[in-house]
């Protein structure tokens, strides 16, 4: 397991990521829906905001191997489901 703060940069930093490929997107895009691009944006901060705190704050009493690989691969499965949003703007 990464420590908290190597954890906390990499969320950050795909989450920068995928706010600019959706705001390029947004932009450049054919047939671009405003409120959808803005929903989809919203839902990137609230993503990031959601498990940069969820690191700081484990679960009690579920052990730290298992809470954190749970962690990234719930994170991993919404930027999978936000990645494949993008694409279909």
């Amino acid at each position: 397991m990464a420590n908290k703060r190597t954890l906390k940069k990499s969320i950050n930093l795909i989450c920068e990521e995928l706010f600019a490929n959706c705001v390029a997107a947004s932009l450049y895009g054919n047939n671009v829906n405003d409120e959808n691009a803005d929903a989809l944006l919203y839902s990137i901060v609230k993503m990031q905001s959601d498990y940069t705190s969820r690191i700081c704050h484990p679960e009690p009493g579920m052990p730290a191997s298992l809470y954190f690989r749970d962690l990234r691969e719930q994170f991993t499965a919404q930027v999978s489901e936000i990645i494949d949003q993008i694409c279909n703007m």
